[in-house]
């Protein structure tokens, strides 16, 4: 079966093209760019797509699928169980990590935490059962909230893990401060977690997982493309 998963997110979109369930390739796209071309043209089995931001018919309507086209939403069957209060307010991609983890790992307590636009944190239980987590700001939404809402704070772009923990100029205070406090963050719910659940698995994924993966000394796992092998699993359960 060759297959492709589309997660269209805050910022942009990324693919991945499955080979029954070998991902051989993946990329990034701009949403009102669409998929690349020589994506785009080329066939597939089935394909399934996922957006928590905006409109997934343009995308839609530029694939050449075969069989089943999957718009992933609260009426989706799913391989595992959604405890969710509100399941029609779930965001795709934090559900498909959940399935993802849920694939790697079953029969084990899983964290999978999505750092992106926003920063995410999902958990489901030994059983299958996603019970919820929680929604905070990523790194540069807090950059860009004090640059804009205040009145002389700069801007600060790019993101190390050479930190002061003191900051010296106003640039360094506000690296701290942000980067500092989101470790601190991060640490501090993971630690929460491993209280609540015994042999807790804890999975990082999105655009900013290699900066928690060097500043967090705890066990985990880095994943990148666990949202997308988690829409796979769900593609697959639903062909």
């Amino acid at each position: 079966m060759r297959s492709i998963a589309i997660d269209i997110g805050n910022t942009g979109g990324k693919y991945g093209i499955f080979e029954d369930d070998t991902l051989v390739s993946q990329g990034n796209f701009k949403e009102q760019e669409g998929l690349p071309h020589e994506v785009a043209s080329q066939s597939f089995d089935h394909a399934i797509i996922a957006s928590v931001s905006g409109d997934a018919a343009k995308i839609q309507a530029g694939l050449s699928v075969s069989g089943s086209i999957v718009l992933l939403s609260a009426q989706t069957a799913l391989p595992v169980s959604n405890d969710y209060k509100t399941p029609e307010t779930l965001g795709a991609d934090r559900i498909a990590a959940a399935v993802a983890a849920n694939y790697f790992f079953p029969g084990r307590n899983c964290l999978t935490i999505d750092a992106g636009t926003a920063i995410t944190y999902d958990f489901i239980d030994e059983r299958g059962h996603y019970q919820g987590g929680g929604i905070a700001p990523g790194i540069q939404m807090k950059f860009k909230a004090l640059h804009n809402f205040t009145g002389r704070l700069p801007l600060v772009q790019g993101i190390h893990e050479n930190f002061p923990l003191i900051g010296q100029t106003t640039q360094e205070s506000l690296e701290s401060g942000v980067l500092g406090g989101t470790v601190a963050e991060v640490a501090g719910i993971i630690s929460a977690y491993r209280q609540k659940s015994d042999k807790l698995v804890v999975i990082l994924c999105g655009g900013d997982a290699g900066f928690f993966e060097s500043t967090i000394k705890r066990p985990i796992f880095v994943i990148p493309e666990l949202v997308l092998i988690g829409l796979q699993r769900i593609l697959r359960h639903n062909v």
